[in-house]
């Protein structure tokens, strides 16, 4: 359960949102195409490399069990 704090953090959000004006934001122009592109290439940059750490953290590694060498009577398949 969150804390009552961020609860009323979100409870508060709205309200605060309604109180700016619309058009307030001085200088926020649209953005030129360049730098929309390197903002897009940058996203890409930092998803693939998020996908790449959670895939080598995720990756299985093979690591020789211990007393593999051992035949037990109910596993068929060695020896």
């Amino acid at each position: 359960m969150a804390p009552s704090g961020v609860m009323l953090l979100l409870l508060l959000l709205p309200v605060a949102a309604a109180g700016v004006t619309p058009g307030s934001c001085s200088g926020c122009g649209p953005l030129s195409l360049p730098m929309l592109a390197g903002l897009m290439a940058a996203d890409a940059v930092v998803s693939l490399l998020i996908i790449a750490v959670v895939f080598v953290c995720a990756c299985p590694r093979h690591r020789p069990t211990l007393e593999d060498d051992k035949v037990y009577i109910n596993m068929p398949g060695r020896g």
